[in-house]
């Protein structure tokens, strides 16, 4: 009995702990589960707030950049991202698409006057994120046409420059706000190189160059092109903003000299300094220009234009196996070529050029000298001098009395020169032994033997020169040459061309006082009987107020206007 209820109550205290257990197992996942249900809340209501925080941060940027853009765009809202294409072109006005257009005449742009536009480069392009804009990659410019294809921008070379200046990704983004800039009223910059300030009128050159953009901003690099040359201007300083216009304004430039003087002179363009009588030693390389300079006073000029003096330029070969030619040209050609000169020697090893200006008023003033490395690297000395001319007129005249033809005198029939009939015999038997004539049609050069077989002539052009120099001839004066316009041609037509007809020619025009490329001929038959070429007929074209009556004539009819209408008075 006692058994029985004792397995019993074992029974009832083994299913009550059971019951415990299942009670505190269920109570402990319900604990669980709740805790669960909150911070699943917690990390819903956390999720909500940073969406709710990041969409008020976006609203807060976005109408932070949208009252920037207003800002910058003075009421007009234009800020879109394209893709950035380069063409071809001068200046730094870009192209756009059609809908730009639309967008910003809705918004009354075009009664605002030129339209300017500010780019930045777009380093971020994850989608629905803000662009991450690099401040240093950033320019101005203007606008040229709205003909580019729908999400690009077409960029020219000035301004893909400024704004790539580093790495070009694979697709190009950039950001195009519209811009309100401020008219310009100071610039500073700064020559990248040596070279720029020895141009005639240099800021002419580069007032022409500025004359295709409409903006200029702080830390572009400016492109100036001089016939074929280039020249970099780095923007230092501008006033009174870092962006500024530069259409319809008067801008007050300041040039700063470069960091390097001659550290590189072999590879640039660069005049050096020499002085009258004294010499300077220096190398060139088969191929390549050194480049000098020198000056001549009023009072050398009058001797020069007087007869009594001469211009000269030496130069010595200091090594036997290179050789040189020299160019010479006086300003406004700043840099003489093979091509393009007023003065020249190709001689081979030292020569000696004697300059005869054509016109006696520009004697006086710069001239420039090219020394040009033939063949191999030669090592050379170069001066000028002006020197004194001997009355050879009068020694010529003395030379010419005393040689005058005896009425006993016989020719001789070796070398046709008049002799004396009383040494005659003596004479032609010794003439036969040692000279010969050149047989050469019109030559008639008396040689000696042993030299006659070193005396040739061109087969082209019919000069003399000696075997040796006969090569060098023909390499530089028979050899077709390309010029840039197209045209191949022989050394001496080439330089007339150069000098005459070639639309890349620099020129100083008549009405804008600038060195330009010359251009064509103009389309005007009237232009073309003034003697006038393709850029003076356009810039002539350009009016300006008669100083007599006010009335806007055109630069290029001043002169005719002037006769016809204020010649009476």
């Amino acid at each position: 009995m006692d058994f029985e209820l004792r397995s019993a109550r074992e029974k009832l205290e083994r299913e009550q702990r059971e019951r415990m257990q299942r009670a505190k197992a269920k109570a402990d996942r319900e604990r669980r589960a709740k805790a669960e249900a909150a911070r699943r809340r917690d990390a819903l209501e956390a999720s909500n707030r940073g969406r709710r925080l990041d969409a008020a941060r976006a609203q807060e940027e976005a109408d932070q950049k949208m009252e920037e853009v207003m800002q910058l765009g003075k009421g007009i809202s234009f800020s879109h991202m394209f893709e950035a294409l380069r063409y071809d072109g001068p200046g730094d006005k870009i192209k756009l698409p059609p809908s730009s257009f639309k967008d910003l005449s809705d918004q009354g742009a075009l009664d605002k006057g030129p339209m300017y536009f500010r780019l930045s480069k777009v380093r971020d392009r994850v989608s629905g994120a803000s662009p991450d804009q690099d401040a240093g990659e950033s320019t101005c410019c203007g606008v040229l046409e709205f003909t580019a294809r729908e999400g690009s921008a077409q960029l020219p070379p000035h301004v893909w420059n400024n704004l790539f200046q580093s790495d070009i990704p694979d697709v190009p983004l950039i950001e195009v706000l519209y811009a309100s800039l401020p008219k310009g009223t100071y610039a500073k910059l700064k020559p990248e190189g040596v070279g720029f300030s020895d141009l005639p009128n240099h800021r002419a050159v580069l007032e022409t160059a500025l004359r295709n953009h409409a903006t200029l901003s702080e830390n572009d690099v400016v492109m100036v092109n001089y016939g074929q040359l280039q020249y970099k201007l780095k923007v230092l300083e501008l006033k009174p903003a870092s962006s500024v216009s530069v259409l319809e304004t008067d801008v007050e430039v300041d040039l700063e000299g470069p960091d390097s003087v001659f550290d590189n002179e072999e590879n640039q363009h660069v005049l050096v300094p020499l002085e009258t009588g004294k010499v300077e030693s220096g190398a060139v390389e088969e191929g390549k220009f050194r480049y000098y300079k020198f000056s001549v006073e009023e009072g050398m000029a009058e001797k020069v234009v007087s007869g009594c003096a001469n211009i000269e330029v030496k130069i010595e070969s200091a090594t036997s196996g290179g050789d040189t030619d020299i160019y010479v040209s006086r300003h406004p050609l700043v840099f003489p070529t093979q091509h393009r000169h007023e003065w020249s020697s190709h001689g081979m090893g030292s020569k000696v050029l004697i300059l005869k200006p054509k016109d006696a008023t520009l004697v006086s003033g710069l001239y420039s000298v090219g020394v040009y490395g033939f063949k191999d690297t030669a090592k050379f000395q170069l001066s000028v001098a002006i020197k004194d001319v001997i009355d050879s007129q009068r020694i010529g005249e003395q030379g010419s009395v005393s040689s005058t033809v005896n009425g006993d005198s016989v020719v001789c029939k070796n070398c046709k020169r008049h002799i004396s009939s009383r040494t005659s015999v003596l004479h032609e038997a010794y003439c036969v032994r040692h000279n010969v004539i050149c047989m050469h049609d019109g030559c008639g050069v008396v040689l000696r033997k042993e030299a006659a077989a070193d005396h040739v002539h061109c087969s082209k052009c019919g000069q003399a020169f000696q075997q040796r120099e006969m090569e060098k001839h023909m390499k530089v004066f028979h050899e077709p040459l390309n010029c840039p316009c197209g045209v191949v041609l022989e050394k001496e037509e080439m330089v007339k061309h150069q000098s005459s007809t070639c639309p890349f020619r620099l020129i100083v025009c008549r009405f804008c006082g600038d060195t330009v490329q010359a251009g064509g001929q103009p389309l005007d038959v009237r232009d073309r009987l003034r003697n006038m070429c393709e850029h003076e007929s356009i810039c002539g074209s350009r009016t300006a107020p008669c100083d007599s009556c006010g009335r806007s004539v055109m630069l290029k009819e001043m002169d005719i206007h002037a006769i016809a209408v204020h010649q009476k008075s």
